[in-house]
């Protein structure tokens, strides 16, 4: 049998296929960024073709590394999650551009619908909140706005970018598998997370026809096979799961209780809550953490829309760095933040605000104020974020006793250690910090029969280095209410 996974990691940034060993040893890597198209303020598209041609240039090349498709053993996938794209059944051909997760052009819809009081029954049966964040609005404004969609009759399909994907990458002589995994579905808005199914009252509350929408199925198993012109021969599609999700398992973080956070794009914590679905009261989200067996794991989540992006916007747009890395050298040059907070609002604020109207601020400048001082203040902010959002886990019953990071962020040193002084719990950071394709490389390795459970596959994960609080309390609550004040300005 073939001892290699091959993963397609579908980011919001940039695509990249990943070959694993099945011990989990990274084998090889290929990336290519995804351009981000901006029509208007708060809107944010991808070109679902770029997307797919993209992921298959990759995907291809670590064909050839490993020698070849029988040399592969299965293929996970994961991706940024409630990313929508529309396609032709046919060809596979995109119809749109897709409308990406931190898009805010639904946000009058998402308020009405809440004005009209219907968020509560959608959180019962989501887990979500009524935002543009999720998929379904995204959808009803794309059917509504976007004639071509109308055109295309029985031949639209619809679903988010794994779903797109597998019908690519599975299409022959018309026809594909049209799918998506429990996970992805969660994040739609449309889906009963407790039956596991499409829910009719939702696809009729957010006006969108069952009829578009993929089948939803386990994060493990057999979900496809790759049409045999693609890589020379069959591969098995054999693991999916949304990003999140993805670096949840990655983590390993597969008992109640136990939490991880990702600083890629934006900032995720997920919280294993086990079999029970719970409604958080702090405005958190609760959601698919995978699917087995038709069996659901669920975990409690927190969403930052900004993380990296931040890091990003100062390197691209305003010019204040050369290089994300040299964020750290900045940080460690000045001996505090010199009195400035910044809040990284530049798509409004998530969890646990909820506040897509927010915007970015930078309070405290003064002539003292240097580059080093903002740029260490846009990685104080992950903590900042992170710590509010403990405090609203710790509300609804669900406090952490560490906290497991990941994502390309956390290479850097401060950021962890002062994420464990902010805290004030131990972090823990694994040697290899791409946990997002691990995650889809330990489902494939499930679902092609190399390892009986998750459990099995968590050796996967390797060793891990720990970070411990080294601050002392009136530090950490001198910083924390400097973050208030700032926030509070911000969210006025």
């Amino acid at each position: 049998m073939a001892e290699t996974i091959l993963v397609i990691d579908e980011g919001t940034t940039s695509t990249r296929a990943m070959l694993f060993g099945m011990d989990g040893t990274p084998q090889g890597s290929a990336q290519k960024e995804l351009t981000q198209h901006y029509p208007a303020p708060g809107l944010v598209e991808h070109d679902a073709e770029e997307i797919w041609q993209h992921t298959l240039a990759c995907a291809q090349d670590m064909v050839r590394t490993a020698g070849g498709a029988g040399a592969i053993a299965a293929i996970g996938i994961t991706n940024q999650r409630e990313t929508v794209v529309f396609w032709d059944r046919r060809t596979g051909a995109p119809l749109a551009p897709a409308i990406v997760w931190q898009d805010r052009r639904t946000a009058e819809a998402c308020a009405a619908l809440k004005e009209a009081g219907h968020e509560e029954a959608v959180q019962a049966k989501t887990g979500l909140l009524l935002d543009p964040y999720f998929s379904a609005s995204k959808i009803r404004w794309a059917l509504d706005s976007w004639p071509q969609l109308k055109a295309a009759g029985d031949n639209l399909a619809a679903g988010t970018v794994e779903s797109y994907l597998v019908y690519r990458l599975t299409l022959q002589n018309g026809r594909a598998r049209h799918v998506t995994d429990a996970t992805n579905a969660s994040r739609t808005s449309l889906m009963d997370i407790q039956r596991g199914s499409w829910d009719e009252g939702l696809c009729d509350l957010f006006g969108v026809p069952q009829g578009i929408l993929p089948e939803i199925v386990d994060c493990a198993g057999e979900i496809g096979m790759t049409a045999p012109d693609l890589f020379g021969a069959p591969i098995p599609i054999c693991g999916m799961a949304g990003d999140q999700q993805a670096a949840t398992i990655g983590q390993s973080c597969l008992q109640p209780g136990q939490t991880k956070a990702t600083y890629g794009t934006g900032a995720f914590v997920l919280t294993n809550s086990g079999a029970e679905m719970r409604i958080s009261q702090h405005r958190l989200l609760s959601t698919i953490a995978w699917q087995m067996d038709g069996e659901r794991v669920f975990a409690l989540e927190g969403s930052v829309f900004v993380a990296g992006s931040l890091v990003q916007w100062l390197r691209d747009d305003l010019g204040l760095l050369e290089s994300a890395a040299q964020t750290e050298e900045l940080a460690r040059s000045v001996a505090d933040n010199g009195g400035v907070y910044l809040v990284p609002a530049l798509s409004g604020l998530g969890a646990p605000h909820w506040r897509s109207d927010a915007r970015a601020a930078i309070s405290g400048l003064s002539f003292a104020t240097g580059k080093a001082h903002v740029a260490r203040a846009a990685l104080e902010a992950m903590s900042y974020q992170t710590h509010d959002l403990k405090s609203a886990f710790a509300a609804d019953g669900v406090d952490w006793a560490e906290l497991r990071i990941d994502g390309g962020m956390v290479a850097n040193d401060w950021m962890a250690q002062d994420l464990a002084d902010i805290l004030d719990v131990k972090v823990e950071r694994p040697a290899f910090t791409e946990t997002t394709a691990l995650g889809a490389a330990m489902l494939a390795a499930v679902g092609v029969g190399h390892y009986a459970d998750l459990a099995e596959a968590s050796a996967m994960r390797g060793q891990a280095d720990a970070f411990a609080s080294g601050m002392n309390a009136a530090s950490r609550d001198n910083r924390l209410s400097g973050w208030k004040g700032a926030l509070e300005k911000a969210l006025r």
